[in-house]
């Protein structure tokens, strides 16, 4: 972890975001070589859909059975179902461009918001054929978790996941250190393959606290499941990383809060940074956005490294 992003989880824990997915796919890179020769492939797929824009290659709305593991260790983390379907609430909205707030992006770049096509619902049946209500409950003598993945095993005191090729799996629990949620990039172990999200950030009732209780921490983390990068590139706030998304501007790294528009930095002017995008690091409130680019890098992540998912979904 860089100086910048040690500074940044040191001080988040009331204000600002922080995500761990980079954290753990650096990680991951570092100990696992089929891991990174997956990935290799996965970017050259991406890279293919957004270059090609192939927007006719899917017409039909996927349908992604999710499982929500809640593992707490206090009965406030024990959140209630309610709180779980407004979570699934926003994500049906946010991924489908039918979020009121939508109108609030920009003139100049309302050509380039996306409907994903992609819906989530709670799985009705579990791995072993049986009606589920999608929703698993443990409770555990570990009073907050890290982006080591022990959360993802009931052998440290967590929950093991569902089948990743037949679930989205959906770790909620109390994180540590400012950290709102993190996500596995496509390419890695079936075993730790899904999100995980702090109690307090996830939907928009209970114990979801503001800024962050608009139910925008899981889009974010859906959105590296499915591939997407944070907008400026994680490159320490210099110019020259990439999200490899064409029609989000470059930008210098992560705005917090509720910037006025334009904020301008890498020489970006006039229209500045694409902050109202998901993938930024600003309030839920702030936030309300995918591009068409970035719905092009999810397609190639459901026709391919995902394509089971879309199959599943008409059954689970």
């Amino acid at each position: 972890m860089s100086d910048a992003q040690s500074y940044l989880r040191a001080t988040s824990a009331d204000y600002s975001r922080w995500c761990g997915a980079m954290e753990v796919h650096r990680r991951l890179l570092t100990v696992n070589p089929e891991y990174a020769g997956n990935r290799a492939v996965i970017e050259n797929t991406a890279f293919s859909y957004e270059t090609q824009r192939r927007e006719a290659a899917r017409q039909g709305v996927i349908d992604v059975p999710v499982v929500v593991h809640v593992v707490h260790s206090t009965p406030e983390q024990n959140i209630d179902d309610a709180q779980i379907n407004s979570q699934i609430d926003v994500l049906n909205q946010d991924f489908r461009a039918a979020n009121a707030d939508v109108n609030q992006v920009p003139p100049v770049w309302r050509d380039l918001v996306a409907d994903a096509r992609l819906q989530f619902h709670l799985a009705r049946t579990d791995p072993l054929g049986r009606t589920t209500d999608g929703i698993t409950r443990t409770q555990t003598s570990v009073t907050d978790w890290d982006t080591d993945d022990l959360v993802k095993f009931s052998l440290s005191g967590g929950r093991d996941a569902w089948p990743a090729d037949v679930y989205l799996n959906v770790w909620v629990c109390r994180l540590r250190g400012g950290l709102l949620g993190y996500a596995q990039f496509p390419g890695g172990a079936a075993s730790t393959d899904g999100v995980v999200i702090t109690h307090s950030a996830f939907g928009t009732r209970g114990t979801a606290r503001a800024p962050f209780d608009g139910g925008r921490t899981a889009v974010h983390e859906i959105g590296h499941w499915l591939n997407l990068r944070h907008i400026w590139g994680d490159d320490d706030e210099g110019c020259s990383g990439s999200d490899f998304v064409a029609d989000t501007p470059n930008q210098a790294g992560p705005n917090l809060g509720s910037p006025s528009f334009p904020t301008a930095t890498c020489g970006n002017a006039p229209n500045g940074d694409m902050f109202m995008n998901y993938m930024d690091y600003t309030d839920d409130a702030a936030m309300f956005m995918f591009t068409k680019g970035q719905a092009a890098r999810m397609d190639a992540t459901l026709d391919n490294a995902r394509l089971t998912l879309s199959r599943q979904a008409v059954t689970v």
